[in-house]
């Protein structure tokens, strides 16, 4: 299949089955693609924590002020509050605490329906603790401004193809127009 790339689908407590997509981990990867998702996509985004008993769907009004990087750290400043994010090497703890902040995994990735048709779409990201640092939910073509769409906006996953294409390399999955939405 053409713009076919690897990915691989686990059954994930809470979640069902989730296909992700692997990312590269290192900062200037991450920092070039957290930067192009919170500076020119900031108004498309949901984002935030999703663990089991806690999802946090953070929402802005206006982009970032600043997008900068220190010591490994990607500081995202909104002006009125801001968040840090581990994704380098951290030079300010031991060794071992360093290792556990940083980002080891990231990837991209699409919760399956009972049908394995994707039923939403994102960006993951976890530190070397296996914890989750952030989940960036890219728009839906089943949902827009928190109500269920009456019929599934196939141009809502715009964004979810265009940064396959840029950090995949990817084309656009035919199986991502396949879902339907949830009854």
């Amino acid at each position: 299949m053409v713009g076919a790339v690897a990915s691989v689908i686990r059954q994930e407590f809470g979640a069902g089955r989730v296909e992700s997509f692997p990312l590269p981990t290192d900062q200037d990867f991450l920092f070039r693609l957290l930067a192009d998702i919170f500076q020119n996509h900031w108004e498309k985004i949901v984002f935030g924590t999703a663990v089991q008993g806690a999802v946090f769907e953070i929402r802005v009004a206006d982009a970032p002020r600043n997008v900068d990087l220190a010591d490994g750290y990607l500081t995202v400043d909104f002006g009125f509050w801001h968040f840090h994010l581990c994704i380098g090497e951290h030079k300010a703890s031991p060794p071992e605490v360093a290792a556990w902040r940083r980002t080891a995994r990231a990837e991209f990735s699409r919760t399956l329906a009972e049908d394995d048709t994707p039923r939403s779409w994102g960006l993951r990201l976890f530190n070397g603790g296996g914890e989750q640092q952030l989940s960036v939910f890219l728009p839906s073509p089943f949902h827009a401004d928190n109500r269920m769409l009456p019929q599934p906006d196939w141009s809502r996953l715009e964004l979810w193809d265009g940064l396959r294409a840029r950090y995949l390399g990817a084309e656009p999955d035919p199986i991502d127009r396949a879902g339907r939405k949830r009854a």
